[in-house]
């Protein structure tokens, strides 16, 4: 008997299993390609934002909001915002229309405000009532500016942030979007970037004979206005936050800072709250910022 290796019906499966496996890994490395492809369409390195839109309403340009709004549209073209710009026949330097929304529907009405059906803020929905909004006030909802400023909705939901989500501040408040900076204070203008905070916080301003470095350099050295996981919006918890800028001398075992030993001072609590340096913004009598 001839052995079953030498058998005519038996056939070698090499040649098929070879080409199936080519073929599973042509079909891989196929879809692969088209994830790539799909990927690289989809990515780009600039910011796509979808502008305010008012259903029926198309854009009819600055200039036609200049008509009625002459000084507004002149300090305009100073402002940061002022270089949105949307490109296609239906978009014609959007300018006040990329937060305020097309404007022909206002135009239309003379002017006002509403007509028939009413419309929510940010991206308008039916809602009920008897009027329409023809053009959108950012001032009331804060939802227009988190269309292209879309981290600040984040900042804003941490524990800790400025009233604004809950309607008792505005982003206008802080910015202004018609002219020069966005930010109302710093730049070339005479109100300074503090000037903002100490509006509604006087009691964190005032000349000092004994100040803080750190206030000089803006309250944001220390604070962040949008949103924190701190309390009062401190950019870092604790200690940490006096340590970024206060420089750590160990020193035969011990911890010094500014000169003088803090090595179980500074596992006592913050740097403020332990009766050491209470008197973060500025003091009239000590000049280690004591009381």
């Amino acid at each position: 008997m001839k052995p079953e290796s030498d058998a005519p019906w038996r056939l070698d499966a090499t040649p098929f299993l070879f080409r199936e496996r080519a073929r599973r890994w042509c079909l891989f490395l196929g879809g692969l390609l088209l994830v790539a492809g799909g990927l690289s369409c989809g990515t780009v390195t600039r910011t796509v934002i979808a502008p305010v839109s008012i259903p029926g309403a198309t854009y009819v340009g600055s200039e036609t909001c200049s008509e009625c709004h002459d000084r507004v549209y002149r300090d305009f073209k100073t402002a940061t915002h002022s270089r949105l710009m949307a490109k296609g026949p239906n978009a014609v330097n959007i300018g006040c229309e990329s937060c305020h929304g097309p404007g022909s529907m206002h135009v239309e009405s003379g002017g006002e405000r509403r007509t028939k059906t009413n419309y929510g803020p940010g991206r308008p929905r039916y809602s009920s009532g008897s009027q329409r909004q023809t053009i959108i006030n950012p001032r009331r909802s804060s939802e227009n500016c988190y269309g292209c400023h879309l981290d600040k909705r984040g900042q804003f939901e941490l524990p800790y942030h400025h009233p604004v989500p809950e309607t008792r501040m505005s982003c206008g408040d802080c910015h202004d979007p018609h002219k020069g900076l966005a930010l109302k204070g710093g730049g070339a203008n005479l109100l300074s970037e503090n000037a903002i905070c100490l509006k509604c916080h006087p009691a964190q301003g005032g000349l000092h004979v004994f100040e803080h470095e750190a206030v000089r350099e803006g309250c944001v050295t220390c604070h962040n206005p949008h949103g924190s996981v701190n309390d009062k919006l401190l950019t870092a918890r604790n200690q940490t936050l006096c340590l970024k800028c206060h420089f750590q001398q160990p020193v035969g075992g011990r911890l010094l800072i500014g000169g003088s030993d803090h090595t179980l001072r500074v596992s006592q609590g913050t740097c403020w709250s332990v009766g050491c340096h209470e008197a973060v913004h500025g003091s009239q009598v000590s000049s280690s910022l004591r009381f």
